[in-house]
C-alpha cells in the first residue's frame, strides 16, 4: 500500500488495486457508463420486456464482460428500472443499446426512445441518486439500496467487478447511508405497498369485513400485509410458490397460506388482490378472474399488480367489476405522500453534489499515484541508506548526538539535491512555470 491521504476525499490510502487502476487509467480511455430505462422513461409494457430474471443476471454479466473493452459490469433490475453500470475503455452507449435489445429479443429501434446514458461524472451522480432513493418512483424509498447491494454482490461473485466499479459502489453505499442518517428522506411511511393499501382505503371505507389475497412473499408483499393488518383487514390470504415461506409470513400476521396453484380456488373470496412475484409469466389470466367474478356475483374486486413483468394479464382490467392498477397507476397516490420528503430531498442533493466531486477528485488523483509511490520509494531508499550509515557510526563509538546531527544534515541534503538542481536549471532556462509549480507543491509563499 502506498500510504497517502488525500485531503477532503474519503479515501485513506491508495491500495494495490488503486495502483492497478491508476495504471489502467493512464494507458486507456477508461470511463464509467450508467445505461438503462426507468419508470420515467418507459411504461411498464417496455420495462417488463427488458427486465432480467435473477437467474439471467450471471450469464448476462459474463456475456458483457466477454468484450475486452468492458472492464467491469453490474446489472440492476427492479420493477421500476433496468440499469447497467459499466467500467469501459472508450464506452459506446449505442453498443450497449444493441446488446440489451438483442438479449431481450427486441430491436434497437424499439428500445432507443426509452433509454438514457450517463458517462463519468454524470454516471457517478446518477448512481448516488438512485441508491439514495432520489430517482425512485417513491421519493426516498429504502428498498433500492438493498437491491443495488444485491446487484453489486452478484457481479462480484461472477467476477465482473473491476477496481474502478468496486470503489464506485463502495462510495455509493456510504453516501446513501449518509443521506439516510443526515436527512429525513426516509421518515414517512411511503412505499409502493403503502400506496397500494392507501388506494384500497379510498375504495373500501372499512377493511374489517373484507378479505385480501397477497400473491408473493417478498419484501413488498410483507410491507403490504403489515399495512393491511394495521388498517384492520378482516382476513388475509398469502399465496406463494414456496408454501413454507407463505406459512412463515401468514403465521406472523395472522393470515392463511396457500400455494400458487390454489389461487383459483380462493380468488372469489378476495376483495383486494395485491401481487408482486418474480414470475416471468402472468399468475392471473383473464379466464381465471372472469370465473371468480361470476362466483362473487359481481361484487367488485380491487387489484394491484406491482410486479414487472406483470403478474396479472392487462386484459383483466377490461372485465366489469374489476379495478386493476399497476405500479404506474400508483403515481398520483404516491404524490400525496411525498410532501414531507421534498425538503429532505434538497438536503440530500447537496450531499450528493459534494460526494460526486469527492469521488471524481479521487479518481483524478489516481493519475498521480505511480509518481507519488515512486517518490515515496525513492525517499525511503535514501532514508534507509543514511540510517544504516548512522547506525554503523554509533556502533563504531561515535557520539550519538553528533551522529544525529550528521544524519539530519545528510538526509536533508539528499532530499533537496535533485529538486534544487532542477529548479536552478528551470530558472536558468526561463521556465517560470516549473518555479510556480514548485512553490505550490512545497507550500512556499513568496
Amino acid at each position: 500500500m502506498c500510504g497517502f491521504r488525500l485531503a477532503n476525499v474519503p479515501v485513506q490510502a491508495y491500495t494495490s488495486r488503486d495502483t492497478e487502476l491508476a495504471s489502467a487509467l493512464t494507458q486507456s480511455h477508461m470511463s464509467l457508463l450508467a445505461f438503462g430505462i426507468n419508470h420515467t422513461t418507459a411504461p411498464v409494457a417496455v420495462r417488463e420486456r427488458v427486465s432480467f430474471a435473477s437467474d439471467e443476471v450471471d450469464s448476462a454479466l459474463r456475456l458483457l464482460t466477454a468484450d475486452a473493452a468492458i472492464l467491469g459490469a453490474a446489472i440492476l433490475s427492479t420493477c421500476n428500472r433496468t440499469e447497467i453500470y459499466l467500467s469501459q475503455d472508450a464506452p459506446k452507449a449505442e453498443d450497449i443499446l444493441g446488446w440489451l435489445a438483442e438479449f431481450h429479443q427486441m430491436t434497437s429501434r424499439e428500445l432507443a426512445p426509452h433509454v438514457y446514458a450517463h458517462t463519468d461524472q454524470a454516471a457517478v451522480r446518477h448512481m448516488l441518486r438512485v441508491a439514495s432513493g432520489l430517482d425512485s418512483l417513491i421519493l426516498g424509498e429504502p428498498q433500492i439500496l438493498g437491491q443495488m447491494k444485491t446487484a453489486y454482490t452478484t457481479a462480484r461473485i461472477v467476477g465482473a467487478i473491476d477496481a474502478q466499479l468496486d470503489r464506485l459502489f463502495q462510495h455509493t453505499f456510504a453516501v446513501a447511508k449518509q443521506v439516510r442518517t443526515d436527512t429525513a428522506i426516509g421518515s414517512s411511511p411511503v412505499s409502493v405497498a403503502f400506496a397500494a393499501v392507501s388506494l384500497a382505503r379510498q375504495i373500501f371505507s372499512s377493511f374489517a369485513e373484507h378479505t385480501a389475497l397477497l400473491i408473493g412473499a417478498g419484501e413488498t408483499i410483507e410491507l403490504a400485509a403489515r399495512h393491511l393488518r394495521q388498517n384492520g383487514i378482516g382476513r388475509l390470504i398469502i399465496a406463494n410458490r414456496t408454501l413454507e415461506r407463505a406459512h412463515v409470513l401468514a403465521s406472523e400476521l395472522g393470515g392463511y397460506a396457500i400455494a400458487l396453484d390454489e389461487i383459483q380456488d380462493h380468488l372469489a373470496e378476495a376483495d383486494i388482490v395485491i401481487s408482486a412475484t418474480a414470475s416471468s409469466l402472468p399468475i392471473l389470466g383473464k379466464g381465471v378472474v372472469e370465473s371468480a367474478i361470476k362466483r362473487r356475483r359481481h361484487r367488485p374486486v380491487f387489484m394491484v399488480d406491482i410486479a414487472v413483468p406483470r403478474d396479472i394479464e392487462p386484459e383483466v382490467g377490461r372485465l366489469p367489476d374489476v379495478y386493476l392498477y399497476t405500479v404506474d397507476d400508483l403515481h398520483d397516490v404516491i404524490q400525496e405522500n411525498l410532501r414531507s420528503r421534498r425538503e429532505a430531498a434538497k438536503q440530500a442533493e447537496e450531499i450528493i453534489d459534494v460526494q460526486v466531486a469527492a469521488f471524481m477528485g479521487w479518481l483524478q488523483s489516481l493519475k498521480g499515484v505511480s509518481t507519488i509511490c515512486a517518490y515515496r520509494a525513492q525517499a525511503e531508499g535514501l532514508r534507509d541508506l543514511e540510517l544504516e550509515r548512522a547506525q554503523r557510526m554509533i556502533a563504531a563509538g561515535r557520539d550519538p548526538a553528533e551522529v544525529l546531527r550528521l544524519f539530519a544534515r545528510a538526509l536533508t541534503n539528499k532530499f533537496l539535491h535533485q529538486p534544487c538542481t532542477q529548479l536552478r536549471q528551470a530558472a536558468f532556462e526561463g521556465r517560470t512555470g516549473i518555479i510556480t509549480a514548485a512553490q505550490e507543491l512545497f507550500g512556499i509563499d513568496e
